[in-house]
């Protein structure tokens, strides 16, 4: 058996596909290692590129992820999913409607044997003070108050439109850029003094796919990449992890 671990679908925008081939993509992912050899799923954030849960009202479409979610999870495989900065503001819908476990924070457990950290990544290691404060402010009850006070067409059409604006002023993603600058390998390497026992720390948000030894010489930094342009997750088992990617054909 053996647990899959990926992050960054960002359902709901285009990118090397359409969103909906690409949520095809997922399911079919999903579904291969459900029924080869599965024994839970963690889903470290950023699965749709923006998600608010008004009172009656959840964003439209994904109907296909979202029922294969419930399918998994129906047949008795745990679901974990992790809150990332595009859907941070995900509450208890997922967890109601199809059962999945809610992660609004990092989780420190063991998989398959193995000491484990699993956090989706944003606003963790040094420096990004500008978005830590604003993460501040977009988690606060207030703001999740007054914008559940929007229309839903409002609010979707403002939050593409700011999330489009962000994504087109970040830096080239696809190099890794050495210890010294790779802030989530700092983080790992700061979990790791004060928990000496870890074994891998895993995260999304960084988009690219890497598996980093640490200063220790045994643990490693995983970075589970994403699917807008790599298709890449991780597979986990007693002799270890592994970083794959799926077939994009």
């Amino acid at each position: 058996m053996a647990i899959y671990l990926a992050s960054d679908f960002h359902l709901g925008v285009a990118a090397r596909l359409p969103s909906r081939e690409r949520e095809a993509q997922i399911v079919a992912w999903l579904d291969h290692c459900w029924r080869k050899d599965a024994e839970a799923f963690y889903l470290v954030g950023d699965l749709f590129e923006f998600w608010f849960e008004w009172k009656a009202v959840v964003p439209k479409g994904y109907v296909r992820f979202l029922g294969k979610l419930a399918e998994i999870v129906d047949a008795g495989v745990p679901v974990h999913v992790f809150t990332g900065n595009h859907d941070l503001w995900m509450a208890d819908y997922l967890e109601q409607e199809i059962g999945v476990t809610m992660h609004h924070t990092g989780l420190r457990t063991e998989l398959c044997g193995h000491r484990v950290l699993i956090a989706h990544g944003d606003g963790l290691g040094p420096g990004d003070h500008g978005y830590k404060a604003l993460k501040k402010v977009f988690t606060a009850g207030w703001a999740k108050w007054l914008y559940a006070r929007l229309h839903p067409n409002l609010g979707m059409g403002l939050a593409y439109f700011f999330s489009g604006k962000s994504r087109d002023s970040q830096p080239d993603e696809a190099t890794f850029l050495g210890p010294e600058k790779e802030w989530l390998v700092a983080y790992s390497e700061r979990k790791l003094a004060a928990d000496p026992g870890l074994d891998y720390c895993f995260f999304g948000h960084r988009h690219l796919p890497v598996d980093y030894l640490l200063s220790n010489g045994r643990s490693r930094y995983v970075n589970l990449g994403e699917w807008l342009h790599y298709t890449s997750y991780c597979r986990i088992d007693v002799r270890g992890a592994e970083l794959l990617y799926w077939n994009k054909n």
